[in-house]
């Protein structure tokens, strides 16, 4: 089930980017992997904060500035940049900390900070390579739309005074979830140490700065507090550790060129973080062979593991062989417990075999995928696409209107809503669904004619 704030800020949702469009900065990256890693590492930093970790959602952007935020609601935003500058869990779970303390202490702006934000896309860890060759124009669109509608504010510019009660908070935090101290205490020294070597120029590329002011004296202060508290020399939990370097790995593949990724993970580099950023590289360039030979070397450690799986579909997919893709896909959703990113790239690899002896499994896969996680424009596109192979417009019409909606395609969503209202049976669920969404466009129509 979505979770509420996610639900809350889909009518802030924003239009995706065309599949031949390039990435844009702050850009919202959906990955299963990466949000159960997030989720984790920071669910006994929220229960510790008193929140309920299921109102909480911890949000990547794809931007490289080092930078994390919050806008509103009960969610952090945390950049690509960060990701990839931490040297560890630790000192991402201090951020955090950090910025669930903005929360708990009421920092974080209202709905009018969020009128900004209409120019986020939404993307998937998907490799998109090649994506156009496991069905054209349509499946390098899947790679783009795999994600879910997510909203997010410009960078909040706290006072001094606001920073300090986030940062007793943040460390209440850790304390009380039993994390030590050093991870943010070394974070927030390399901060300071690029303020140094590169000078205080509050940009785009150094967002951090501008919104979280960092002094010698602040430093010092924290580390003091830190040192006295019981968790300081406890252990980094070795297992979340892992998986973190695994996630940042896969992020850095998927987000670099592939010769930057294979210079930062040479072949002589045999760890699974490793050979998962090369898998994403070499597929990015093309290189199917090479991209299989890294995902069965993992596989061949942890023939289980659902995300190694879930990769070695993707390229199947991705490389053209959907049918060859099916296996290692439906055993990852299996293992993944049905988790709705992983069984929309199933159902997407079930059509694009285009046989129809798969067209009900693909109805049922994605039914799940859209009833676990609705706010998935491209589940209910593939969705739209099996309803219409069974002949069945208006649900076809209602999935389409599901799709535009999420997209802010407003107009194209009220002819489809109303399409469907008039196709399906008076009073049923889908009837009615079909009205909601023709009257929230018909609003949303009407509310942009206004501001003109």
């Amino acid at each position: 089930m979505p979770s509420p704030i996610r639900s809350r800020l889909l009518a802030l949702a924003t239009a995706l980017l065309a599949a031949a469009q390039p990435a844009a900065a702050q850009s919202v990256l959906r990955d299963a992997e990466t949000e159960a890693l997030l989720r984790d590492m920071s669910r006994p930093i929220v229960v510790a904060a008193g929140l309920d970790p299921r109102n909480v959602d911890i949000v990547l952007l794809n931007d490289p500035s080092v930078n994390a935020f919050v806008a509103g609601g009960q969610a952090v935003y945390v950049d690509s940049g960060l990701i990839n500058m931490a040297a560890s869990a630790s000192e991402v779970q201090g951020v955090i900390a950090h910025e669930i303390g903005h929360i708990t202490g009421g920092h974080a702006i209202g709905t009018g900070g969020t009128k900004e934000a209409t120019g986020i896309s939404i993307l998937s860890l998907l490799l998109g390579a090649a994506a156009a060759a496991a069905g054209g124009g349509e499946a390098a669109m899947g790679v783009i739309m795999a994600g879910q509608q997510a909203a997010m504010g410009k960078y909040l510019a706290f006072s001094r005074s606001q920073e300090a009660s986030a940062d007793a908070a943040g460390m209440q935090f850790l304390s009380k979830a039993g994390i030590s101290g050093r991870g943010s205490i070394g974070f927030f020294k390399k901060l300071q140490n690029m303020e140094f070597r590169y000078g205080y120029v509050p940009n785009a590329e150094n967002a951090f700065y501008s919104s979280h002011p960092m002094t010698g004296d602040r430093i010092a202060t924290l580390q003091d507090s830190y040192e006295k508290d019981p968790a300081w020399s406890k252990p980094d939990d070795p297992q979340i550790e892992a998986r973190f370097q695994r996630v940042k790995a896969k992020l850095y593949g998927y987000l670099a060129e592939p010769a930057a990724t294979l210079a930062a993970y040479p072949v002589t580099m045999t760890s699974d973080a490793a050979r998962y950023a090369r898998a994403y590289a070499w597929h990015k360039d093309a290189q199917l062979e090479k991209a299989l030979a890294e995902t069965d070397a993992l596989l061949a450690k942890s023939p289980t593991d659902p995300y190694f799986l879930e990769l070695k579909g993707q390229i199947l997919l991705e490389a053209g062989k959907p049918a060859d893709a099916l296996g290692p896909l439906r055993r990852a959703v299996e293992l993944a417990r049905g988790e709705p990113l992983i069984a929309t790239t199933l159902g997407h690899a079930l059509i694009a075999t285009e046989d129809p002896k798969y067209t009900k499994e693909a109805e049922n896969v994605l039914k799940v995928a859209v009833a676990r996680d609705r706010e998935n424009p491209f589940a209910w596109y593939q969705l739209g696409v099996v309803y219409a192979a069974n002949g069945d417009m208006p649900r076809a019409r209602l999935a389409s209107a599901e799709q535009q909606f999420m997209q802010l395609r407003m107009a194209d969503a009220l002819a489809s809503a109303q399409a469907a209202e008039a196709g399906l049976p008076k009073g049923t669920a889908d009837w009615l669904r079909a009205q909601d969404i023709a009257m929230q466009a018909r609003t949303a129509i009407e509310r942009d004619r206004k501001r003109r």
